[in-house]
């Protein structure tokens, strides 16, 4: 189990679930240091790992992560290094990766016990800066990796390309790569559609561009999208789903591409996408009728 326990109300919900796998005899494995954070009584014992590493969940049938958006793509670092299944429990605002929010914890402790979930896979994107054909930087990401602008006072000079053909340029903040699940993430904020998990796609964003063709573009899921920041251009810096980050000097070239390892999310309902945008923004629909008979 990974919790954001900075947090009380993540201290509280972790603490409730563990008891409650605990109960039914479920074995829980938690970060030493999250484990220090949990008031738990003396006579519970959880089994503790003292570091992150790509290994921790091995013998692991599920994890799961309780906290915001933050929480659950650092819960996914460790799902898709696994394979294990990741089950979000949202404690944050929006939490679009989250299957579950506070007021289900007991729910989801009896779906786990009781193995009553389903798995689905999620593209990811592999990342890949180069400069001059050598290979500077690689990373992958479940939202979006993002190019963007180091120096706030001047813009980001690039040429954006699908499949090695250019498609155009233009200064801008920067250019945002991502998969569907992404698309309600930074890409929907800086303007672009809302896309179905089960889209097979990908997406591309320009972020505040100084152009007359700088649209969103929806490409297929084998292209290859390309963002060269021009030589003259200021450096920038690529960031891979908010966490891990890269700078990037003029002349390179990042190649973002369809992820060869997927990430895997336990579901709990089938609710549909449209329900689930409507619950995590809140919009109105209260003048709907229903569908014509």
């Amino acid at each position: 189990m990974l919790a954001h326990t900075g947090r009380p109300a993540a201290v509280r919900s972790a603490e409730r679930v563990v008891l409650g796998l605990l109960h039914h005899s479920i074995g829980v494995r938690v970060l030493a240091a999250e484990a220090a954070d949990l008031p738990l009584p003396a006579s519970v014992a959880v089994e503790t790992v003292a570091e992150a590493t790509p290994d921790v969940l091995d013998g692991c049938e599920l994890l799961i992560v309780l906290g915001g958006d933050g929480t659950l793509l650092r819960g996914a670092e460790f799902a898709r290094a696994s394979g294990v299944p990741m089950l979000g429990v949202n404690l944050g605002r929006v939490g679009f990766l989250a299957e579950a929010e506070r007021d289900d914890l007991d729910q989801v402790v009896e779906r786990v016990v009781s193995k009553a979930y389903e798995v689905e896979e999620r593209m990811t994107l592999d990342v890949t800066v180069h400069n001059n054909g050598d290979v500077l930087y690689t990373d992958w990401a479940l939202n979006e990796a993002a190019v963007q602008k180091d120096a706030p006072e001047r813009m980001l000079e690039v040429v954006v390309a699908i499949d090695g053909r250019p498609v155009t340029g233009f200064g801008c903040d920067g250019v945002i790569c991502a998969t569907p699940t992404g698309s309600t993430a930074y890409a929907f904020s800086a303007g672009g559609p809302v896309m179905w998990p089960e889209v097979e796609a990908l997406l591309m964003v320009p972020i505040g561009a100084h152009a007359l063709f700088a649209k969103p573009m929806v490409t297929t899921p084998d292209a290859v999208l390309a963002v060269e920041v021009e030589p003259h251009t200021p450096a920038g810096v690529l960031w891979c789903d908010g966490r891990r980050t890269a700078a990037l000097p003029a002349g390179v070239r990042v190649e973002v591409r369809r992820g060869a390892v997927p990430v895997r999310l336990a579901r709990l309902h089938h609710a549909s996408f449209a329900d689930r945008l409507v619950a995590k923004f809140a919009l109105p629909v209260s003048g709907w009728r229903g569908a014509p008979h």
